[in-house]
């Protein structure tokens, strides 16, 4: 049985109970989260033996061989170091870091560590990515070398009841919070990453609750220069008035193009040299679901989209519970999270900076 440990299981911690349960030989052996007045409920939530209020105790004490940290932004280095340093695997929600300096710190104690580390970057294991991951590997896109990732999603209500986010989300102008959107992305764009960035906004609109604006820009978009040449495009916007669209993408390659639904009722849209002879004629994504999604996704499909996530949140345990036991590396490892995280970061000095365009460091020469 491989024990598991959460630290926030009264807040976003409790939302990888599904996905727990329903992986094998898995136990939610303890939890740790510093509402004290929450943490019995948790406990008998996730169906855990242990609870703790300090993290370093749960961590010192408690039997486990991986944790799953699901904290504010700031505190996914430092609780990730501390468990690395004891040799206890971890998945840590996204981003991983807050800063360049704290990517260099993670980057140097997964380095000594005999054990895992992987980011839960969901959104790279839902259905319409990973059908058109496995359309990108094999040959359907030819060359992939344009891309747009957006996640729009209003939150200014939720800034107020999770208060982190306030400082760490919109407290900060740039792109702060851009995994969702670009990490599929570079999973299309295998063996590439971002080399250098320019971020700009659209100024500010809106205040909070105390009257003050928020310091990031409403809207910022964020352009990517790949190792390839090739371009990336991201849009965050977390403040303005509007429906959620957290889930936009678009892929462009020499012999396809890929365009997600934008709004309930449409559907992905792909089209394929291979498979068209009309340049101008669309087709459905799902026609292809039974050719291009992997095995993995249909043996397991009740389970994961049970989870959460468009099942995201299921197939990250099971790669990482794999990556645990020492069966295969995870997809999203310490230098594809760096690849994930740092552009982001990068944005921030950009757009301090006039947009000026930035090079983005590769962890892997650290």
């Amino acid at each position: 049985m491989l024990n598991l440990g959460i630290v926030g299981a009264c807040g976003r911690g409790a939302g990888f109970k599904l996905a727990c349960e329903a992986a094998q030989d898995v136990t939610v052996h303890a939890v740790c989260d510093l509402n004290e007045e929450s943490l019995a409920k948790a406990k008998e939530n996730l169906g855990a033996k242990e609870t703790y209020t300090d993290y370093e105790e749960m961590i010192a004490k408690s039997d486990l061989q991986g944790v799953i940290i699901a904290t504010p932004m700031p505190f996914h280095v430092p609780q990730a170091i501390i468990a690395l340093d004891a040799g206890v695997s971890v998945l840590t929600e996204v981003p991983a870091a807050t800063s360049v300096d704290q990517c260099k710190e993670l980057v140097a104690s997964e380095k000594a560590s005999s054990a895992s580390f992987m980011m839960a970057e969901n959104y790279t294991y839902m259905r319409p990515n990973v059908i058109v991951r496995e359309m990108v590997k094999r040959g359907e896109f030819g060359t992939p070398y344009f891309a747009e990732g957006e996640y729009i999603h209003e939150l200014k209500g939720l800034n107020e009841v999770t208060k982190w986010r306030r400082k760490w989300q919109t407290g900060i102008n740039g792109i702060t919070y851009g995994t969702h959107s670009l990490g599929p992305i570079l999973q299309w764009m295998p063996g590439d990453r971002v080399v250098s960035v320019t971020c700009a906004g659209s100024g500010h609109h809106y205040t909070d609750p105390r009257g003050d604006k928020y310091e990031n820009e409403d809207s910022c978009t964020m352009l990517c220069k790949m190792a390839s040449g090739g371009q990336v495009k991201i849009r965050v916007d977390m403040i303005s008035d509007r429906p959620h669209s957290m889930t936009n993408y678009q892929l462009q390659g020499t012999d396809a193009a890929y365009e997600s639904a934008r709004a309930a009722g449409e559907k992905n849209r792909i089209w394929l040299r291979s498979r068209s002879d009309n340049a101008n004629e669309w087709q459905d994504l799902a026609d292809y679901e039974d050719e291009f999604l992997p095995d993995f996704w249909k043996e397991e499909m009740e389970k994961g989209e049970k989870a959460g996530h468009g099942g995201g949140d299921y197939f990250e345990i099971l790669d990482f519970i794999a990556a645990v036991r020492g069966e295969r590396e995870p997809d999203i490892g310490i230098h594809e999270t760096m690849d994930m995280t740092l552009p982001g970061l990068i944005s921030q000095a950009s757009i301090e900076q006039n947009s000026q365009w930035l090079d983005v460091p590769d962890s892997r020469l650290w």
